[in-house]
């Protein structure tokens, strides 16, 4: 009977309203108005089609260009290396290397080269390839007067074959120079020089003198944290004050441990790809590769030496 009673209070209070007081009456418990809803546009299975067609066209093409520029690329540097070697080739004779650049201005005291035994020539026949290279390149320094080549190779492979080495290399000097071969020196650091068959001193002869020295990875930058740790060590035991720890100190502790810097480092591979060789020793050498080479070759060799000869040093103030 009382909710009766209420119902029949509440029809008579809302009967005395008109329309527009009822709907602001309502209108705060009214949901708000949707948002439009905007009508994406339909897909037009053709256009987007013919786009996508469009796009690997120009992705083929650009493809296209760029394998023929690469091949025609390819053909010009093989037909350049053909034709360098019928004007210059050595022939295993010291007189005929001198001849090719017997017109240069300079060469380089130290010669280095950075040469890679490939995962697939592994085992004893990539040594011997690896040896050979080494033996090659030594001749041709020799035959130049070039003194001093060092020879990088990341893993370190012919530090274990010193000797080894020092054979091959001393057979190939046979083979160019004859009777009259140049004294040769084979060292590495931390590892004892191996100087003809005899750790002497350094014998005197009128062919001059050849000394290699092996180098890998371990010697780059591993050799600059030893040094960093030493000078370290050293500064807190008070026995060398943090003033005296200079550049000229670093370049001696360097030098004297692993090598000076070479005046041109030589690539044989396609790409300026340096593999770890040491970061100090090369802040002013000038470094020369050739494209689309993949191989130790004399033209190499010699067109380096050709680039050295016109390279400009600026050293700055």
């Amino acid at each position: 009977m009382v909710a009766n009673r209420e119902t029949n209070i509440y029809r008579k209070d809302v009967d005395k309203l008109d329309v527009r007081e009822r709907e602001q009456l309502l209108k705060p418990y009214l949901p708000t108005k949707p948002h439009k809803v905007t009508k994406r546009p339909k897909h037009q299975p053709i256009r987007m089609f013919l786009q996508t067609q469009l796009h690997f066209l120009v992705f083929t093409a650009m493809h296209m260009l760029f394998s023929l520029y690469i091949r025609f690329r390819q053909a010009f540097h093989i037909i350049l290396d053909r034709i360098f070697a019928l004007l210059y080739y050595h022939h295993r004779a010291p007189e005929l290397i001198k001849q090719d650049i017997r017109g240069l201005e300079k060469l380089p005291h130290h010669l280095s080269v950075i040469l890679e035994m490939k995962q697939e020539e592994r085992g004893l026949a990539g040594l011997e390839k690896l040896l050979d290279d080494v033996a090659e390149i030594s001749a041709w320094c020799a035959g130049a007067g070039i003194p001093m080549l060092s020879v990088y190779e990341r893993t370190g492979t012919m530090k274990d074959y010193v000797q080894r080495t020092h054979r091959v290399v001393s057979s190939k000097l046979h083979s160019y120079f004859g009777r009259h071969v140049p004294t040769l020196q084979i060292r590495a650091p931390h590892i004892p020089s191996f100087l003809d068959g005899d750790e002497s001193e350094r014998p005197s002869s009128s062919a001059g003198h050849l000394s290699i020295l092996l180098l890998s990875e371990g010697d780059g930058r591993a050799t600059l944290v030893d040094l960093t740790k030493t000078l370290t060590e050293m500064s807190q035991r008070n026995k060398l004050s943090a003033d005296d720890i200079s550049l000229d100190l670093i370049d001696a502790e360097i030098s004297e441990s692993v090598m000076t810097e070479p005046d041109l480092l030589i690539l044989f591979g396609p790409y300026v790809k340096l593999q770890g060789y040491p970061p100090w020793q090369i802040r002013l050498t000038e470094i020369y590769h050739s494209q689309d080479n993949c191989g130790v070759g004399y033209q190499v060799f010699l067109r380096a030496l050709y680039n050295f000869a016109k390279a400009q040093m600026k050293f700055g103030r």
